[in-house]
């Protein structure tokens, strides 16, 4: 009788670990912001970096 060795629960590659975590992390812009910082860069009043770093 052989005795199977348990294995620990399969986990998804770091790569895929880092993507999801990161794709969750993201902020999520709101449409009236979009149209907001696009006609602001358009204008040239302001830097659109500015407008996307907290």
């Amino acid at each position: 009788m052989s005795q199977k060795s348990s294995a620990p629960a399969a986990r998804p590659p770091t790569e895929k670990l880092v993507r999801d975590i990161r794709r969750a992390t993201r902020k999520h812009h709101s449409a009236e912001d979009k149209i907001r910082i696009v006609l602001e860069g358009l204008r040239g009043a302001e830097s659109i970096a500015a407008d996307v770093l907290p």
